[in-house]
């Protein structure tokens, strides 16, 4: 199964946790369940919790992310398409 983030994220200086971040979101929007199980269970045996993983779908209003985490979910988006690696429209970040 192919991973639309995996090819531009590795270098692009975020820490494994917050690029397995992304990758989730990613494929949350995608509807990828797969990824979304492969993700979840790398973030899980990184230490992540399950509060912050559950609060993902609504992380603009969870209190669980931080600014740069918010702002990678931003630069994400609902418009990120399987492959692209970027958003095609950013959205301001809202607190």
């Amino acid at each position: 199964m192919s991973d639309g983030c995996s090819v531009p994220l590795p270098d692009c200086g975020l820490d494994h946790r917050l690029r397995e971040l992304v990758k989730i979101r990613a494929s949350q929007l995608n509807g990828c369940a797969y990824c979304i199980d492969m993700h979840w269970k790398d973030l899980r045996t990184a230490g992540e919790s399950e509060q912050r993983l559950y609060g993902l779908d609504a992380w603009e209003e969870s209190p669980y992310y931080n600014d740069r985490e918010r702002a990678a979910h931003a630069f994400v988006g609902p418009d990120h398409s399987p492959g692209s690696g970027v958003a095609t429209e950013r959205r301001p970040v809202t607190r």
